[in-house]
């Protein structure tokens, strides 16, 4: 569903809009979901900019960390996508597919397992405690998914199963309009709420150790990506299972993440308790 109207009963049952997938300059087509992408981590950018001291990083970090982050992030989502959705990519006439991303295609696991790896390169190279560049990413990450969902809206993607809630999204089909979760929306707002409340508690500055808010992140963000993945029509799955990948994904990191920042806890009560 890539060329469908689209319609908002809660706004009206005659609300219906069909925004293009792109437009045309000079005979080149571009895509409104690469803008978006784009603006996104661009937002993000500029956060981890304007913030680089709560990260205990120079703005000349940030520079290069994000300009690090775009490229290898953009390769380890096509990478990620491509590995649990093969079926498309490889086999004969297929392979030209691999390079075609104007119409979507990235993965935000696979995204953050690259944008971690280049991190670590430079870390390692820049003597950067990993804590410190993966805090400043966390925050990122909020913004560029938060904004970075709309790209799938554009493509009519990432929406989930049929339901009749007040603020469910219709697309076109040969019947008439089918209503389904607008999953899209759901995980934009989840990080959009999780930016907030992780901006506000930034501010109170309560972090005690670097990688705190990046284990923040990873919990808040794989509880609500294990609950929306679930109501998907497009996951990809571990093959020849009906295990969603990027859901056991959100599980176990979520899990691991709050059993860290448990064990952090219980250390930094100990350290209170006894400093010696």
């Amino acid at each position: 569903m890539n060329t469908v109207e689209i319609s908002f009963p809660l706004f009206g049952e005659n609300f219906v809009i069909n925004p293009p997938r792109y437009f045309t300059v000079f005979g080149f087509d571009i895509y409104y979901y690469g803008i978006i992408m784009a603006l996104g981590f661009t937002l993000a950018g500029i956060y981890m900019y304007k913030r680089c001291e709560l990260f205990g990083l120079t703005r000349d970090n940030i520079l290069d960390i994000v300009i690090l982050a775009v490229p290898s992030g953009i390769i380890g989502a096509r990478i990620y996508y491509i590995v649990f959705n093969s079926s498309e990519y490889f086999g004969a006439g297929k392979w030209h597919n691999i390079f075609m991303m104007r119409h979507g295609g990235l993965a935000v696991y696979g995204g953050i397992i690259g944008g971690a790896l280049s991190y670590m390169i430079y870390g390692r190279r820049k003597k950067i405690p990993m804590g410190k560049l993966f805090d400043a990413g966390s925050f990122g990450l909020f913004i560029g998914q938060a904004v970075g969902r709309w790209g799938n809206f554009i493509n009519r993607e990432a929406y989930g199963g049929i339901t009749n809630l007040p603020w469910r999204m219709g697309l076109m089909g040969p019947s008439g309009f089918v209503y389904v979760h607008p999953t899209f929306l759901y995980e934009s707002l989840w990080n959009t709420i999780g930016l907030i409340l992780m901006h506000i508690y930034s501010k109170k500055q309560k972090k005690k150790y670097d990688g705190k808010y990046f284990l923040l992140y990873v919990v808040w963000y794989g509880f609500g990506r294990y609950l929306i993945e679930a109501m998907r029509t497009d996951s990809l799955y571990i093959a020849g299972t009906d295990i969603r990948v990027s859901q056991l994904l959100a599980a176990i990191s979520c899990i691991a993440a709050a059993a860290l920042l448990a064990r952090n806890h219980i250390r930094d009560l100990a350290k209170t308790v006894d400093p010696n």
